[in-house]
């Protein structure tokens, strides 16, 4: 019998976060994947730089591959170092993969990372989330409900 997956992941160090992400897209449900990285990735991760503002995934030949994530060069690495922005493999199960595949051929939707983060075993990992775009009359009603929000915890705080 499989274990249950927890609702939020384990992240004990967060390198780069998609902010972006959840005001353009909604967000469907959300998956975390292991990325295939060499050692100089790793360790340049593990300094904080790296960021996945432009990036995207996608599903091509039965794998799914995290695309335009940048990850400067390790300052020390020698010739053996990295290229900043290759496309990486991402780890899932292959019904994931599966039901990717289909969500994103089928239903039109996009695979947006939020997150790169080291979990408590100290693996890399990517919080990758199936999104359907948002419109711009979708985003200025968001505006609306975050500024509402703010505005009613300001009441709240100057009255209680």
């Amino acid at each position: 019998m499989a274990r249950p997956r927890p609702a939020t992941f384990d992240k004990v160090k967060t390198v780069a976060e998609n902010r972006r992400a959840r005001f353009d897209y909604f967000i469907e449900q959300t998956y975390e994947a292991g990325l295939v990285l060499t050692g100089t990735e790793v360790k340049s991760l593990r300094f904080g730089e790296g960021s996945i503002a432009e990036a995207y995934a996608e599903v091509k030949d039965e794998a799914v591959w995290l695309v335009n994530a940048n990850i400067p060069e390790f300052s020390h690495g020698n010739r053996f170092n990295h290229e900043a922005k290759r496309p990486r493999k991402l780890l899932l199960h292959e019904r994931e993969i599966n039901k990717l595949h289909g969500a994103v051929a089928r239903e039109g939707m996009t695979l947006v990372p939020l997150s790169v983060y080291f979990n408590g075993k100290g693996r890399a990992k990517v919080e990758l989330a199936l999104a359907k775009g948002k419109k711009t009359h979708d985003k200025r009603e968001t505006i609306k409900e975050r500024d509402w929000k703010r505005e009613q915890s300001r009441i709240l705080r100057d009255r209680g």
